[in-house]
């Protein structure tokens, strides 16, 4: 395939945008769920590390842009719709969430209430400017 055909393959949805799925190459560990837009996903190639689009920031970001905590790509796969996409990477400093947790996905179900199940590993008001955070759902 030449050029950006690979692009065209991908379903985007009725606002451009497809979803992503973050998982931690060495450890098999989900990290997060986002949304790339055709830029987004035309960085992320382009520079090696996740870019994404923020719903709520209307704009693109950079994961670690504030925090240091970028996700280098390792591979990056397509479901087979085409409509969802997973990007296995190798996320810097340990912490995916912008709680200041390994993953964002640290709540389970259990005995009727969710509970958190993964320890702080930094406070987020160390690592972020007061009222800002990276989470771009």
């Amino acid at each position: 395939m030449t050029g950006k055909e690979w692009l065209k393959q991908v379903v985007w949805d009725d606002q451009g945008l497809v979803p992503v799925v973050a998982q931690e190459a060495a450890t098999g560990d989900v990290l997060m769920f986002a949304w790339m837009n055709r830029e987004a996903l035309e960085r992320t190639v382009a520079t090696g590390e996740a870019v994404y689009w923020s719903r709520s920031r209307r704009k693109l970001w950079h994961k670690g842009e504030e925090s240091g905590h970028i996700q280098r790509v390792v591979e990056l796969r397509m479901d087979c719709d085409n409509d969802v996409l997973l990007i296995k990477v190798e996320q810097v400093g340990d912490i995916a969430c912008h709680t200041g947790r390994h993953s964002c996905f640290f709540h389970r179900l259990a005995d009727g209430k969710w509970e958190s199940v993964e320890p702080v590993l930094k406070n987020p008001d160390e690592i972020y400017q007061p009222g800002r955070n990276e989470g771009g759902s």
